[in-house]
């Protein structure tokens, strides 16, 4: 059994060289290449932790900005952008990565801020609380406008104001709101702002992914919500496969609350294969969650919601002898690389190795381990075990906000403009170019490529090549 992996340079590179092996031990291996990202993005399906999954449709509330850097101030968009929930919902967003670009009509999901530049930030908590005493949270002006000591404040000055507090802190950014109400309520939130913890996700399957023996239950899968109930959604093909969801008891399962334990029952006399299972509900996800792309655009933080679609699946996977994997994975700002988490609740130890490190996980044992990368680079990876179990894993490590990772200055709006990278026919926007110059969205670093060779697995090291010339523009 093997598992395949691409570590990806960033957007813009000229293709590299494929280096890829393989071989073959008890349980998992892994293959190591470099590829190009064009490539491996085109044919990539993005992770899904649960939770709402959303489409950016650009600013729809803002003001103006001035950042302040080395080479002079520059002037921006500041203030909400709207996101359309995949099956019903609106979301509202401010952004918590100021130097990267927002990509039109990015793909999102829901996150934990594990996944983010905020896991390392010890002000994140401030920005929450910031959320929850400003607009839109707050959308009595009057009143907000009295506690800050901003006259006049409008709807444009309350996002443009909030969104400048929110840099402050997300990016360490010297930024200042142009309008007078707007500076004046950024200091105040700034000031005021108190650490909170982390909101709960709207919807979590935990763990995602359980194994083990035909005629068993497989699990349990905890369902994690702030929704009144969840609508549980069987396998696919569970007429034919007698695969059925069910509690704890043997009794089906259609619905659960937030706590409930569900399990796959599987019949006795099943093939070895798997199976998915899915949850639904509809909740307001709560303010503070962070939401990410795949597509490398800017992360952003909930604002508010209306009453959204929110979903997540768990997976299984049963043999009846053999080791039997059970994998997940997920990102990890805090060791900047990928988390994967292999399950074994077969009869027999399996063995893989990842990088230059061996793992043996034991019958009934789990254990997690982490894939190094360098941020801004996406990662393809398919793991295989045995009876023609095989998971998929793909994504982009987006851990750092450009300013943390090369200083990178942002480009000039002209005027306020809601225009979105890859929209170039937006008026009043001074497209900067990237390459060689501060601009640049990824420094040079290391690529990180791994080889198998007679049964060991190398770890090869070389510079990036340099990035070509493109065009964006940010919010």
């Amino acid at each position: 059994m093997f598992s395949s992996f691409s570590a990806l340079s960033g957007r813009g590179r000229a293709a590299a060289a494929r280096l890829a092996a393989a071989t073959t031990v008890s349980g998992l291996a892994l293959t190591g290449a470099l590829v190009t990202a064009g490539t491996a993005v085109a044919d990539s399906t993005p992770q899904q932790q649960g939770g709402a999954t959303a489409t950016i449709g650009g600013l729809k509330t803002y003001g103006a900005a001035v950042v302040h850097g080395e080479d002079g101030d520059e002037q921006i968009s500041a203030g909400l952008f709207e996101m359309s929930v995949d099956n019903g919902g609106m979301l509202q967003t401010y952004c918590v990565d100021l130097h990267n670009p927002t990509q039109k009509d990015a793909k999102y999901q829901e996150t934990s801020w594990s996944g983010t530049s905020l896991v390392g930030n010890e002000d994140a908590g401030k920005i929450r609380w910031i959320l929850q005493n400003s607009y839109p949270q707050v959308n009595d002006l009057a009143a907000l406008a009295d506690r800050a000591g901003a006259a006049g404040l409008t709807e444009q000055d309350a996002a443009a104001g909030t969104q400048v507090a929110i840099w402050r802190y997300s990016d360490g950014a010297d930024v200042d709101a142009v309008d007078p109400a707007a500076e004046k309520l950024a200091d105040y939130l700034e000031k005021s702002a108190q650490n909170l913890a982390e909101p709960e996700g709207s919807l979590t399957l935990d763990p995602p992914a359980v194994s083990g023996h035909p005629g068993e239950r497989l699990g349990p899968v905890t369902v994690r919500t702030d929704a009144d109930s969840v609508t549980v959604i069987p396998p696919a093909d569970a007429a034919t496969s007698g695969v059925r969801v069910v509690d704890r008891d043997g009794r089906p399962v259609t619905s659960a609350v937030d706590g409930g334990q569900v399990f796959f029952e599987v019949p006795e006399d099943a093939l070895d294969g798997s199976a998915a299972l899915s949850v639904q509900a509809s909740t307001s996800v709560p303010v503070g969650r962070a939401f990410t792309s795949d597509s490398r655009s800017q992360t952003q933080i909930l604002a508010g919601s209306s009453e959204s679609t929110v979903s997540a699946t768990a997976t299984a996977n049963w043999a009846a002898t053999g080791p039997v994997p059970a994998l997940s994975a997920q990102k990890n700002c805090a060791k900047n690389g990928v988390d994967i988490t292999a399950a074994n609740e077969g009869d027999e130890a399996f063995t893989f190795r990842l990088m230059t490190f061996e793992h043996t996980i034991g019958a009934g044992e789990s254990r997690t381990v982490t894939i190094p990368l360098q941020e801004d680079q996406p990662y393809d990876f398919t793991i295989q075990g045995p009876n023609g179990f095989e998971q998929r894993f793909t994504g982009v490590l987006d851990c750092e906000t450009q300013g943390e990772a090369g200083g990178d200055s942002v480009q000039t709006l002209s005027e306020p403009s809601p225009a979105l990278a890859g929209d170039t026919a937006a008026e009043g926007v001074n497209l900067a170019e990237t390459g060689g110059s501060s601009a640049t969205p990824m420094i040079a670093g290391i690529a990180i490529v791994l080889l198998v060779i007679g049964g060991g697995v190398f770890l090869l090291v070389g510079k990036k090549e340099q990035h070509g010339t493109d065009a964006r523009h940010r919010m």
